[in-house]
């Protein structure tokens, strides 16, 4: 299944109808939007777009990241930035690899074309997908990131063989934040968050521990029982 694009907050319809085009140069047809910093549609997109008019009349506004990507088992943040974060980075031939054989839907996700993605953005996805670049020179536009991606992605499309059935597709983000939401509320009210200042480093480690294994919803639920059921037993003792 082709990947989803992702243009997270976007700052000019130029850049968004340049890389509508480039997706339509590689078979990618569905674009989100995240909180595009002009509004939608734009005027300035379909020129720019150079006939892709397809995939931006078919474009989604989200006003969130977790929004954008929650139907999405399989999600990679484009960056070239040094993150701090313990996340798997990989590069475009790998980033194609996974989506062809993944069950599920995937994402990419791109940043503005000011800032890039931010780390609370990079945090939500599964991987870290970069390319080689000048380190002297870092700049890549948003037209050209999308470019670069999609036509990895597209160079398995006569090649690509069908996922096992009995491969359970990852499950959905959404899926996922429920489970880590149940794991955060259970250990606070455990009193597991101490000291106090270092809780949002602890979040985060829960997170990149929940989010490495690709959960099929079956297993997310099986988790969300067990869970439910520890605090079931807790809470009779309590009493």
């Amino acid at each position: 299944m082709p990947p989803v694009v992702v243009l997270v907050r976007p700052q000019l319809g130029q850049n968004i109808g340049k890389a509508a085009r480039a997706m339509l140069n590689f078979g990618l047809t569905e674009l989100r939007l995240v909180a595009p910093r002009d509004g939608w549609p734009n005027p300035d997109a379909g020129p720019a777009a150079s006939g892709a008019d397809l995939v931006l009349e078919k474009a989604q506004i989200f006003d969130t990241v977790a929004d954008a990507i929650a139907d999405c088992g399989l999600v990679f943040a484009s960056t070239v930035r040094r993150r701090d974060l313990i996340m798997p980075v990989v590069g475009p031939e790998e980033m194609a690899r996974e989506i062809w054989a993944t069950a599920g839907r995937a994402a990419i996700l791109f940043g503005p074309e000011r800032s890039g993605l931010e780390s609370e953005d990079v945090a939500l996805a599964n991987r870290i997908v970069t390319v080689p670049i000048n380190p002297e020179f870092g700049s890549l536009n948003l037209a050209q990131a999308v470019i670069l991606l999609a036509y990895e992605w597209s160079r398995g499309a006569d090649l690509a063989q069908p996922t096992a059935k009995e491969i359970e597709p990852p499950a959905p983000m959404a899926d996922l934040e429920g489970l880590i939401g149940q794991f955060d509320e259970s250990l606070e009210n455990a009193g597991y968050y101490y000291p106090p200042e270092r809780t949002p480093a602890t979040r985060a480690t829960i997170r990149t521990i929940l989010t490495k294994p690709q959960w099929s919803s079956r297993e997310i639920n099986a988790l969300r029982g067990m869970l439910r059921a520890l605090t079931t037993i807790r809470s009779s003792k309590n009493s």
